[in-house]
């Protein structure tokens, strides 16, 4: 697929530091090379053809409290630049924060950056932060995106150190293969930096600014995969060093001494990992190859994705346990709590003796109590052992009776030949929904392959849809009327669905919840649930109802194989 320059949806980075290969690649003796650009205003030219008011337009003047389509509040300017600006805002409808970025319509670079922002919206990679919304209104372009509360950025991350050798090869594992994902749909970064990586609290890397950023600051490059992949080298060498790989400051990082060229980590930092340090240069250095190893240099993410993979991998430092004290004996254990003697001191000596037990009921009396207690006890136990057997025969006959649930790995094989889905849509009914729910990812719930899968949207604050709808789904076509027995969903994350189907007679998918029968119900990871007995029906819905909260803070669902067996 011919690759194409488009940006994703960021935050402004406001730090002040060079952006990477940013503009056009120009031809050198050894091959071409990305460019370095050393601010803003040079990224918004192209060779010195473009008009100035590009870079002279006005920010908006909007404030706090601000809404946008009745729905987007916004909060909080992160930053103004180029006339455009970015918000931290709040969306009303679903009740969770969200990032804006903002220009007039009229903006220069208002159309690539809506057109770069819609693109980027049909990667649905959950290692990007995702884009939500891209509109055009009343005389504005705005772009909606995730807001990661629980997230740090990588420039905050390494202000307090480098990261120890796992952290920066996970870093570098989850940013290559991440951007190698992105180059395979044809989009493009340029401008990946400490600021557009962040950090969640579980270790996961999240990308943002695939798509937008690069639009909004007019970046372009003639070699798209190989500017990623020096940023990503860059970035390598910023975690091993806590030093940017280039003379200048940037990033709130310093930069390499003046006069040096590039030098490897190893030699900047002691104690830096071999392996990564040549993996960096690898990244870094596309004209020729290391001088350690002669090894062939990484022109794009894809490459350098599988030079990580064939290194022997990286472990976790174990964790250190303290020695625990030596053994004290109590002070109880020592006798320290012993009766004081006539001469007012303690000792073994002085310790009075125990008296004896009573003796046990030897009397009429307590004999009969004896025997009591002891019917009362023979009593409760029959009563007990009565009460158990009902519940157990009740149990088995509503297993054999009413329709059944297998949920976890321990689950009996389920009987029945596999049904082939002839369509997968997804299913966001009214009042509630809005009719879509991540569609252009429903095929992956049936695609055979357990490493993709259909995600739901975000949701905040409660795991039951944030409050706001009942569920949402995914409407399985088997082409014409069949007999289904039972459904076997796995999924990421314990979540809550329904089996649910059409009537035999229904021609096409009903549109509204009611239009379905509740077949079944359960809860886990892979769950499969069965009819009583086989029903006939050309229309199956799944329907969750219950989400699982996920590392970044929201509830989602994530469907990765349905299985309709007869």
């Amino acid at each position: 697929m011919a690759e194409r320059s488009t940006a994703a949806v960021d935050v402004a980075d406001t730090s002040g530091g060079e952006p990477l290969a940013a503009k056009a690649d120009e031809a050198t003796t050894d091959g071409t090379k990305a460019e370095k650009v050393a601010d803003a205003a040079q990224d918004t030219a192209d060779s010195g053809a473009k008009s100035a008011t590009t870079t002279e337009a006005e920010p908006l003047e909007l404030h706090s409290g601000h809404k946008l389509a009745r729905r987007y509040r916004l909060e909080e300017c992160v930053t103004r630049l180029d006339g455009f600006s970015s918000w931290r805002a709040v969306d009303e409808k679903l009740r969770r924060a969200v990032g804006v970025h903002l220009l007039p319509a009229d903006h220069p670079r208002a159309r690539p950056v809506l057109s770069a922002a819609r693109s980027a919206a049909l990667l649905g990679d959950p290692r990007f932060v995702q884009v939500l919304d891209a509109v055009e209104e009343n005389d504005l372009v705005y772009v909606v995106h995730e807001w990661l509360p629980d997230a740090t950025e990588l420039t905050t991350v390494l202000a307090s150190g480098p990261l120890e050798p796992h952290d920066a090869y996970q870093l570098v594992t989850q940013v290559s293969q991440a951007m190698a994902a992105a180059h395979r749909e044809g989009l493009a970064h340029l401008r990946l930096t400490p600021g557009s990586v962040l950090r969640t609290s579980s270790g996961q890397y999240r990308i943002r600014g695939l798509a937008i950023m690069a639009a909004l600051r007019g970046l372009t490059s003639e070699h798209p995969q190989r500017t990623d992949t020096e940023s990503i080298g860059a970035l390598l060498y910023a975690a091993l060093t806590q030093r940017w790989p280039y003379e200048n400051d940037a990033y709130g990082l310093s930069g390499l001494p003046k006069g040096v060229g590039l030098i490897a980590p190893d030699q900047v930092r002691a104690g830096v990992h071999r392996g990564l340090s040549e993996l960096a240069m690898r990244a870094l250095v596309n004209d020729g190859a290391t001088a350690s190893r002669q090894e062939q240099p990484c022109t794009t993410p894809e490459e350098l994705a599988k030079a990580v993979g064939a290194m022997p991998r990286i472990r976790p430092p174990e964790t250190s346990f303290t020695t625990p004290p030596p053994y004290q004996r109590t002070g109880y254990q020592q006798g320290s709590y012993a009766q004081s003697g006539g001469n007012g001191r303690t000792g073994p000596a002085a310790t009075r003796p125990v008296p004896a037990p009573p003796a046990p009921l030897q009397s009429r009396t307590g004999r009969a109590a004896k025997w009591c207690v002891s019917a009362l006890l023979i009593a409760a136990l029959g009563l007990g052992s009565w009460q158990l057997a009902d519940t157990l025969l009740k149990d088995r006959n509503q297993d054999d009776s009413g329709s059944s649930q297998t949920t976890g790995g321990n689950a009996e094989a389920v009987s029945g030949k596999p049904v082939h889905i002839d369509k997968v849509m997804d299913f966001d009914p009214p009042p509630a929904g809005d009719g879509t729910e991540n569609p252009q990812e429903a095929t992956k719930a049936a695609d055979g392959n357990a490493d993709t899968y259909w995600p739901t949207r975000n949701y905040y604050g409660r795991s039951d849809f944030g409050g706001l709808k009942s569920g949402v789904g995914l409407v399985l076509d088997l082409e014409k009327v069949q007999q289904v027995g039972s459904i076997k969903v796995d999924l990421l994350g314990d979540t809550s669905l329904d089996f649910r189907a059409a009537p035999e007679d229904s021609g096409d998918a009903p549109t509204t919840l009611d239009g379905y029968k509740k077949i079944a119900g359960g809860k886990g990871e892979s769950v499969t649930l069965r009819a009583k007995e086989p029903i006939k029906t050309r229309y199956v819905l799944v329907w969750l109802t219950d989400l699982p909260l996920k590392d970044d803070g929201n509830y989602r669902g994530q469907i990765k194989e349905i299985q309709v067996l007869s």
